[in-house]
């Protein structure tokens, strides 16, 4: 893989994506597709994160097999999928839309063999209460700290619903703009100092783009930042996560703890024991975005993983 020596020069992939746009509950979906050569030994459908999109997997799909094949949808609200007509996205959505995506990928026979379901972070939580939900769906679920979130009680209902509320009659606040690609490009390396600077410059063409105004703006639709008025019910979670079926490979990087810092907590250790068929790897010397940080050795525990 080439270092990057030109701060303002971005990353060349060695795979090159298709794009795909299919329509999923009404909504216009863009699906990111690196096909092989041949037949592929494994099709992977990977999930992005909140406040990301599809071709934040580039970096590690460079470094898997030639004859995996991958798609990846940028998520409703996200890339270039349409934006939810609701002021507020629903997480079961999410759900919803990835089974129609599947059946809609298999109609189509872009995918004809078992799927190995790939989630990072909102991804990776989709993913797993998906592969509950449809435990036979799926051959193989990897996910990339989608940890979920703390537990929460009753009594916060009140205040989270008020806060909603005013939130909606507030109305959304626009997204911040740029000056340029180099200024969304430094965004991201604030975000993540590991970060390569290619990288950072090639992900600032597909997270934002310009617009009439000169402006670079994110491609995301500013509803995301609300706060949700459902409560995350841990017990509603770990029922579909004792469902899953298939092995699991759960990813941590060594310095994630700055995001989720109850990861630290017994909780959070009982909580993975709803996952029976689990094996755990931690990626040192990598942050959230682990699959930025660190491509290379992500691949490799993906590779041996999935045999």
């Amino acid at each position: 893989m080439n270092a990057n020596p030109n701060p303002f020069k971005p990353y060349e992939p060695l795979r090159k994506a298709e794009e795909v746009q299919v329509s999923i509950r009404g909504l216009s979906y863009c699906i990111r597709h690196w096909p092989v050569k041949g037949r592929a030994r494994f099709q992977i459908l990977m999930l992005h994160g909140w406040m990301d999109v599809s071709a934040s997997f580039q970096f590690l799909i460079d470094y898997l097999p030639d004859d995996v094949e991958v798609f990846s949808p940028d998520w409703r609200g996200y890339g270039h999928s349409s934006h939810s007509p609701s002021d507020t996205y629903w997480f079961a959505d999410y759900l919803a839309d990835l089974d129609r995506l599947i059946a809609e990928l298999r109609s189509q026979r872009l995918i004809t063999g078992p799927i190995q379901l790939l989630g990072h972070s909102m991804g990776g939580n989709v993913a797993c209460l998906y592969a509950g939900i449809r435990p036979d769906a799926i051959a193989s679920l990897i996910n990339l700290e989608g940890v979920g979130m703390p537990a929460t009680e009753a009594n916060q209902a009140p205040a989270r619903y008020r806060q909603w509320l005013d939130e909606l009659a507030k109305g959304s606040s626009p997204m911040k703009s740029y000056a340029d690609r180099e200024a969304v490009a430094q965004r991201l390396q604030q975000n993540n100092p590991r970060l390569r600077a290619d990288y950072a410059a090639f992900l600032a063409t597909h997270w934002a783009a310009p617009a009439q105004d000169g402006r670079w703006h994110l491609l995301a639709d500013p509803s995301h930042k609300g706060i949700h008025p459902v409560l995350y019910r841990v017990d509603e979670v770990l029922a579909c996560w004792r469902e899953i079926k298939v092995p699991v490979l759960w990813v941590c990087s060594e310095h994630m703890n700055a995001w989720h810092a109850f990861v630290k907590t017994e909780a959070y250790k009982a909580r993975l024991d709803s996952i029976a068929r689990r094996r755990d790897v931690l990626i040192r010397d990598a942050g959230h975005m682990l699959h930025h940080d660190q491509p290379q050795a992500l691949a490799l525990a993906m590779t041996e993983f999935l045999g």
